[in-house]
């Protein structure tokens, strides 16, 4: 009787065991995986970094610096043309004077397509001709220096990610811009095809690549 008590006590004991090294094992999984949205969130921010985007809009490269894609500060953040005067806007989440109140899918729109995101669709954009898939009849631009002509390029992966992390990963700042100046057209006639190229790229080879 002893030995069966003693036969059973063991038993429940290797499992009661069992049970617990799997809890653990499942708590470590589960601390371990990471969130695909956190992980989204860190490549966009990879890519802000790497691009300097914070150069622009604000100045400040270090995310833990004070204004840190807030904006144009000053006039020394400021780029004059002949005739305009443009200014970084603020890219932090603040829903007043930065891209709060704007969707993922705008931000998308604005580094794909150009598009000014106050004027952009908050629709999937399916052409390129004007007033055609959804793409405005008369598109407002973003204007120079913004290079959205080459990020247009980039995955739409990286372009998600982008806006995820402007969206998500920064605390809004309470910091209104003013208004960039611009010509009639926003800046229509200066990205036509023959000027920054097709969307896709070419296929390579081109006459000026080799394999």
């Amino acid at each position: 009787m002893t030995a069966m008590r003693r036969s059973l006590s063991l038993r429940r004991l290797l499992v009661t065991g069992a049970a617990g090294i799997a809890a653990m094992s499942l708590v470590a999984f589960t601390v371990g995986r990471r969130n695909p949205l956190d992980e989204q969130t860190l490549r966009g921010r990879a890519l802000v970094l790497t691009h300097a985007c914070s150069g622009c809009h604000s100045g400040v490269l270090d995310p833990g610096g004070e204004g840190y894609l807030a904006g144009a500060r000053s006039a020394a953040e400021e780029y004059r043309f002949d005739n305009f005067t443009m200014r970084p806007p603020n890219l932090t989440p603040d829903v007043e004077t930065g891209i709060g109140r704007y969707s993922d899918r705008q931000v998308f729109n604005a580094l794909r397509f150009g598009l000014r995101l106050r004027d952009g669709p908050d629709r999937e954009i399916t052409s390129r001709v004007p007033g055609q898939g959804n793409f405005p009849a008369e598109p407002h631009y973003i204007g120079p220096p913004m290079p959205w002509p080459s990020w247009r390029h980039m995955p739409d992966d990286d372009l998600r990610a982008i806006a995820a992390y402007l969206k998500n990963g920064v605390k809004p700042v309470s910091h209104k811009v003013e208004d960039s100046e611009g010509p009639p057209d926003f800046w229509a006639s200066e990205y036509t095809v023959d000027k920054i190229g097709p969307y896709p790229a070419r296929a390579f080879p081109t006459a000026n690549e080799k394999r």
